[in-house]
């Protein structure tokens, strides 16, 4: 089979999980923010500066990888600065054909101007929301769901939860903890995780990728996660000595028959470490044993990546065609944090049609 193309994926529609809103600004808005705070950088044109970032976090270190952040969170602490970058998100994923998106970011990380943490998350919000409507105005369709996101290595995690809680009808879909995973186990959260589940709220956890098993089981077993941020770890509890007889031990076969989603983010897991290349990436014996697989994007800035690179990589690495990359879209949006009949809309009225038109049925 063909692979196809990026610019073949890109008419499509896709659904993205894992995405961060400080990991996908435009390099020249970097700058332009950066130049009005007078905030230094590595580099001083649009250029030079996307190489800096896709080269500073191409170190095979999930800790050298989070080092990039200080420039992009850096110039996002005003709410005119953090309405532009979800504004420009909104555009640019629709750009690329995703219909649906939830980017995640921590409000905690976006003080130091002096705003609240209710400001930070109305300022997003609104630019989500202008980003969709400018889009719809260009002739593309999007929706963005927010989640916020807790830092594993602060004391925050309840706070945010309130806030996330706080903010349910306003945009905000679901929340998340994330950062690195050695020595800060999900445990460490699991106050804001029972409040979240008394309230009815959905969550992802970022585990699996970093570290390994003993994460994924406690953020399931102990803290109830909806979703697995990354999880692509779980390879580890399979035996594939047999590549015939593939045999699954009891936390593969739990996520797999309680079809707990898998936000696999190919190019981001090899920039990290967690995985050696995209052919060798486990989401291919993960899509062949049937796990509740979806593709992501994780950080557009640092991996210089879209959902429809991601799936022209996979489609060039495994042989996969539009059924597949169906499969993985219909998989994110069964798997995404709005109300089941929305979600059931777009999987009818818009993914469907487009998928049965290049697939000649």
């Amino acid at each position: 089979m063909v692979a196809l193309s990026e610019d073949e994926i890109r008419t499509a529609p896709k659904a993205l999980l894992h995405d961060h809103l400080d990991g996908g600004l435009r390099p020249a808005t970097v700058l332009e923010l950066a130049d009005e705070i007078g905030h230094p950088l590595p580099a001083a044109d649009a250029g030079s500066l996307a190489r800096w970032f896709a080269s500073a976090a191409d170190s095979g270190s999930l800790e050298r990888y989070l080092e990039t952040f200080a420039h992009t969170v850096g110039v996002m602490q005003t709410p005119a600065a953090l309405h532009r970058v979800a504004r420009e998100c909104a555009l640019d994923l629709a750009a690329d054909g995703v219909v649906y998106a939830e980017v995640r970011f921590a409000p905690e990380q976006h003080l130091e101007a002096g705003l609240t943490l209710d400001e930070v998350v109305e300022a997003v919000v609104a630019g989500f929301v202008d980003g969709a409507a400018e889009a719809a105005a260009q002739g593309y369709q999007i929706r963005v769901g927010t989640l916020l996101t807790a830092m594993r290595h602060a004391a925050r995690s309840m706070e945010i939860a309130e806030l996330a809680v706080r903010h349910r009808d306003a945009g905000v879909v679901g929340f998340d903890i994330a950062g690195a995973e050695a020595g800060y186990p999900p445990t460490r959260h699991l106050d804001a995780f029972e409040y979240l589940q008394r309230e009815n709220f959905h969550f992802t956890i970022h585990a699996g990728e970093a570290f390994g098993l003993p994460s994924i089981w406690q953020a399931l077993q102990w803290c109830g996660a909806d979703r697995l941020g990354h999880g692509v770890r779980i390879v580890d509890d399979l035996d594939l000595s047999d590549p015939d007889n593939p045999k699954l031990g009891r936390l593969s076969a739990y996520v797999r028959d309680k079809r707990i989603p898998l936000e696999l983010c190919p190019s981001s897991n090899v920039q990290t470490g967690a995985v050696a290349s995209i052919a060798e990436h486990p989401i291919g014996v993960l899509r062949d044993l049937r796990f509740r697989v979806t593709v992501n994007t994780d950080n557009r800035l640092m991996s210089r990546t879209s959902m429809s690179r991601e799936m022209a990589l996979l489609s060039e690495a495994f042989g996969w065609g539009w059924a597949d990359l169906q499969w993985f879209t219909i998989n994110a949006m069964k798997s995404s944090f709005i109300p089941f009949d929305e979600r059931l809309v777009l999987i009818n009225e818009v993914i469907k049609p487009a998928y049965a038109k290049v697939l000649g049925s």
